[in-house]
């Protein structure tokens, strides 16, 4: 499992017109589901977003995480994040997780979010969406669960 965390002033995605999440001063978090991924590739992740300390505490050190200045996420799926682009120019999404195996590793994650008490707003599951978001710092680091030792 991939995933793009970015800290954010505020974000949003909105679906043909509709605003389906939003958040202020929180993370933007887009998620890709590889082939092959399960319930502990979307808990490392998940307990890597929660536990991230990457606001700034008192002294303008990155030493706070999204639970300590209660933030939000804003979570979203995007295949496109296991593109293979190193043969040809057109990327290769062979490994990206089927939808029905996708969408619900997603939603397992946003429940082990939630569960560990940062609120979490979403996009909507297989459809064209736009995302707006102001990055904060730019502070972007990326998390890959296959990566993990």
């Amino acid at each position: 499992m991939r995933c793009v965390v970015q800290r954010v002033a505020h974000a949003r995605v909105t679906v043909s017109g509709e605003e389906t999440g939003a958040v202020q001063s929180g993370y933007m978090v887009l998620v890709g589901v590889e082939d092959g991924d399960t319930v502990e590739d979307a808990r490392y992740c998940a307990d890597k977003i929660v536990g991230l300390r990457i606001f700034e505490d008192e002294n303008d050190k990155m030493n706070l995480s999204i639970k300590d200045v209660g933030g939000k996420v804003l979570l979203v799926s995007q295949f496109t994040l296991l593109g293979d682009a190193r043969h040809g120019r057109r990327p290769s999404f062979i490994k990206a997780a089927r939808p029905d195996t996708a969408e619900p590793l997603c939603d397992e994650m946003k429940a082990m979010i939630e569960a560990a008490g940062v609120p979490v707003e979403t996009g909507r599951f297989r459809t064209h969406m736009h995302v707006e978001l102001l990055n904060d710092g730019p502070v972007t680091i990326l998390l890959d669960s296959h990566r993990q030792f």
